[in-house]
């Protein structure tokens, strides 16, 4: 009876299946030991129901990758228990599985510097690096115990899978009948499986998809561990997060965000403008924007920019309105921030964009941009294009490989040097933005300045320590040209790295920036400690110089806008994330999920039903506001003010 209705087989597909969910197991417990710090779990209890709760999405995951597997392992064929069919199936199911299960181990090491399991967005980074083979030889360098692990445990998962057989049988009833009850397992297995990859059977409820995991969490973080990062690729495949909500008034929008702005504060003058957005210059690290925090035990690594913070009007409240450097490009440059997806990357960036660079040009400003890696690297040259800089310079331009990092491009301190050079020979008043390469993975300053900046607790601070020289040589010789005391410099960061201080470990700190504006012989001096954000640059430029037309802009100006209150809008842990007077609203695109106090940066109190006010009541409604005007305009294609 049992060869009759094949159990045999079905027996041991249910075994070689539940592999799968064992490994995802393993592999969520490894992602949780290698970024403990950032996920911060209480309990061993809080872990265990976390990792319950995230078999409903291994099962999505596992389902979808082992579909083909499954099918040809219930056909029925007469060959199916065949040493050689057996052989075939092997290989089906260790291709697909094996690929799959190494994308939870990119997470190990990647999520440290995007806080997200890694969507199929990481394919529009990479498409646009000419240097995949080496970077992808150092991080196996740097990071080989990740492979090493991902490796013993798939030469374990075989060991596993082989012992437990199929044993071959010969089929002992008409081959009518034999096919007719295997197409019944079929249908029955068919029918599980299309449950599993939905997550329920209910036909009124949608496929779950990567926000259902915050309904099983108290802090958003810890989505992250519900997850698996085959689930977060497939669902967001073929997918566009861009979608029109209608939850406020175009007059409550107006009140509270107020897209199109208009500034007269000031005259019409016409400065340079240098904006260096930094790779990954954290907050943290800059000595001259913690003093007020009182970190135990804290050190700088940026003694330039902290001498040079004395001179200058600084932000030590602001943040990210993204998390990879695309986004930071957008948000600082056209005031267009990046949510679940990078707007760079969806189907709407190629349209008119009113940004830094068409404002000034109206004004006679010659526009260029400066990234010191591959040209295209990062959509830079892509994007760059769409807003019309009227020149990038690259490293093709820069021409001279010696001084090529070997990863990611020119070393900041040449590079930057050649960008002073370029500027001496402009024509004011120019616009110029310079994306620096250097502060990042591997970690690794020129060789001649091997031992000259502190080692610190963590890689990163070496080569933030080397990208502050670069800033001081640039300084000190843009500081003997004509142009330089006519000139308006912001230092930011596109996004945030590796962190050491437990304060920076917070949810809401992760995407923690500086913000600072220099003025050379000017009154522009002090600190500030409202909320600020990078898509406030632009309003904050054509407010300083005194540009009179109207423009699209959901940031504001940081030192005239009396209208809009401080305020901070990014994205966090699969949910939108509002911050303004004392409090932090969470928003999941439909109803507002969570209220914190401003002081809670770890979301670890929700308020939501306990505290309800008018200034709540106005924080929600800035939050609907501000992403319904983003996603309308976007998708409409208004990003001007016309």
């Amino acid at each position: 009876m049992s060869k009759f209705f094949r159990f045999q087989e079905y027996k041991v597909l249910f075994y070689r299946v539940l592999l799968a969910f064992l490994f995802y197991s393993i592999a969520r417990l490894g992602f949780f030991l290698y970024n403990y710090k950032l996920l911060k779990v209480d309990s061993v209890s809080e872990y265990i129901s976390l990792a319950y709760h995230g078999l409903v999405f291994d099962t999505t995951a596992i389902l979808y990758v082992n579909g083909l597997f499954i099918l040809l392992s219930i056909l029925p064929f007469w060959i199916n228990t065949s040493k050689k069919y057996q052989i075939f199936l092997f290989w089906v199911y260790f291709i697909s599985n094996a690929i799959a299960y190494a994308t939870n181990f990119i997470d190990y090491i990647y999520y440290r510097f995007t806080y997200a399991r890694t969507t199929i967005a990481i394919l529009d980074i990479a498409k646009n690096e000419t240097n995949k083979g080496s970077l992808f030889s150092r991080f196996i360098v740097d990071y080989w115990h990740v492979y090493a692990l991902f490796f013993i445990l798939l030469f374990f998962w075989i060991y596993l899978y082989k012992k437990v057989k199929v044993a071959q049988t010969q089929i002992t009833i008409g081959k009518i009948k034999y096919f007719a009850y295997s197409i019944i397992g079929l249908l029955v297995i068919a029918t599980m499986t299309i449950g599993g990859i939905r997550g329920d059977f209910k036909k009124s409820t949608r496929p779950i998809n990567m926000i259902d995991a915050n309904r099983y969490v108290t802090k958003p973080q810890h989505a992250d561990i519900v997850l698996n990062t085959p689930f977060a690729l497939i669902r967001t495949m073929k997918t566009n997060s861009f979608k029109k909500i209608n939850l406020v008034s175009e007059e409550q929008i107006k009140n509270s965000i107020q897209p199109i702005k208009q500034y007269k504060n000031n005259p019409l003058t016409k400065p340079n403008i240098v904006v260096i957005i930094t790779e990954s210059m954290g907050r943290e690290y800059l000595g001259s924007f913690n003093k007020n925090y009182a970190i135990p035990d804290y050190k700088s690594y940026t003694p330039f920019i902290d001498s040079l913070a004395q001179h200058s009007l600084i932000f030590t409240n602001a943040f990210a309105n993204g998390s990879k450097s695309i986004h930071g490009m957008s948000s600082v440059i056209a005031g267009v921030p990046s949510f679940r997806d990078a707007f760079t990357s969806s189907p709407y960036p190629k349209q008119k964009i009113q940004s830094l660079v068409s404002t000034l040009q109206e004004l006679g400003y010659d526009t260029s941009f400066f990234h010191g890696a591959a040209n295209g690297s990062m959509g830079f040259l892509g994007f760059g294009n769409i807003l019309g800089f009227d020149h990038y310079y690259g490293r093709t331009e820069f021409n001279n490989d010696k001084e090529f990092d070997g990863s990611w491009g020119i070393w900041d301190e040449p590079f930057m040097q050649f960008m002073k050079q370029e500027l001496d020979k402009k024509k004011t008043p120019f616009f110029s933005t310079i994306f620096t390469v250097s502060s990042h993975e591997p970690f690794i300053p020129p060789a001649k300045y091997k031992d000259t900046f502190p080692k610190g607790t963590i890689p990163m601070h070496t080569v933030v320590g080397y990208t502050d020289y670069a800033f001081k040589k640039f300084f000190e010789s843009a500081s003997k040209q004509p142009w330089f005391n006519n000139t308006i410099f912001i230092i930011t960061a596109d996004h945030c790295n590796q962190t050491y201080y437990p304060f920076y470990n917070q949810i809401v700190n992760r995407s923690a920036v500086p913000v600072l504006i220099y003025k050379p012989n000017s009154n522009l001096k002090g600190v500030n400690t409202d909320f600020a954000q990078q898509i406030d640059i632009y309003p904050t430029i054509l407010d300083m110089i005194g540009y009179q037309k109207p423009f699209r802009s959901w940031g504001r100006s940081l030192v005239g806008d009396k209208k809009i209150s401080p305020f901070v809008c990014n994205f966090n842990g699969g949910q939108y994330q509002f911050m303004q007077g004392n409090y932090i609203c969470t928003f999941d695109g439909k109803e507002i999920v969570g209220i914190y106090n401003k002081t809670d940066l770890g979301l670890e109190n929700n308020l939501m039903g306990k505290v309800k006010n008018q200034e709540v009541e106005k924080l929600e409604i800035s939050a609907k506001a501000f992403i319904q005007d983003y996603m309308r305009r976007i998708m409409d294609k208004k990003l001007t003010a016309n």
